[in-house]
């Protein structure tokens, strides 16, 4: 009876492993499928920007794998040579890096100084700060015209970043801050003990423990601020605007230009996405400390 039994639960173990491999298999390839499905976008622009203008005018980008001859580089060598995609890319650069460094330090020490620091009024300044969440940027847009233009910043590099730290800050400081609050309490006592400062304990202690933490923060950083258009849109200089407006600005001259808007446009995206790559570790690090704290 009892080896009949132990018959039947094998066979039932059997079972249930066969479904539960079909099971994951099967989820495997509906992810795979989805992924696949979810690039389809990025190569149509990859092929559109590697295709001539009148091979676009005439075909779909899908053409190109019954006829491979239509690819070829001369849009990204003209790209090179337009001054107006150039220097967007460039001030690109000069608005994201400056204001994703900011939010970051800046967050970070705000968010050690809220999660480890004594100070009169502490908690209801970081509950001012979740407050400053809700906040659209569609309602500062006004009132920092103003102030910006008072004080001579409106339509330069420097009033973006302002812009993009300032609403950048609240949900750094509290990501960091709350991050940071989950560090053992005995570890940074020990430090302490050791002789360790405020500032050799957040360098030394703080800052490796909270690295997957700020690599997400910073990624997310990047992300909004390179491909924000709005903000942009109002505040850059519009004699030299970062790519998204510059490319906002081309695609009124689609007919004349798309040798120029199809690569500019795909630069535009694989940059973020080599930020990403390059710091995926990290970020599904943080994502999985969070997931589990």
């Amino acid at each position: 009876m009892t080896t009949q039994t132990e018959t039947v639960k094998a066979k039932q173990s059997l079972g249930a492993r066969i479904a539960s491999a079909l099971g994951g298999t099967a989820l495997r390839v509906f992810l795979v499928l989805v992924g696949l499905f979810w690039l389809v976008p990025a190569v149509g622009l990859l092929i559109g920007s590697l295709r001539t203008p009148a091979d676009m005018s005439e075909s779909g980008w899908w053409k190109v794998f019954s006829a491979p001859s239509q690819m070829t580089l001369e849009n990204y060598s003209n790209l090179l040579e337009d001054d107006t995609i150039t220097d967007s890319i460039l001030a690109s650069v000069m608005i994201t890096v400056p204001a994703t460094l900011l939010v970051v330090v800046i967050g970070a020490l705000a968010g050690y100084a809220f999660a480890w620091m004594e100070f009169p009024g502490r908690d209801w300044w970081f509950i001012g700060v979740v407050g400053l969440l809700v906040v659209p940027v569609q309602v500062a847009l006004l009132p920092v015209s103003k102030l910006f233009g008072e004080i001579g910043i409106f339509e330069t590099t420097i009033g973006v970043i302002l812009f993009h730290v300032a609403f950048g800050l609240p949900f750094a400081i509290f990501l960091l801050r709350n991050f940071f609050a989950e560090i053992p309490r005995e570890l940074l006592e020990a430090a302490r003990l050791d002789g360790a400062g405020e500032m050799r304990l957040f360098l030394r202690v703080v800052m490796p423990l909270g690295a997957p933490a700020i690599a997400s923060l910073g990624i997310f950083q990047f992300l909004w601020v390179w491909n924000d258009m709005l903000i942009a849109l109002i505040f850059a200089d519009s004699q030299n605007p970062p790519i998204t407006v510059a490319l906002q600005q081309q695609v009124r001259f689609f007919g004349d230009n798309v040798q120029i808007l199809a690569p500019g446009a795909f630069i535009s995206m694989v940059i973020p996405l080599a930020v990403f790559f390059a710091f995926q570790r990290q970020f599904v690090s943080g994502v999985m400390a969070g997931a589990v704290k």
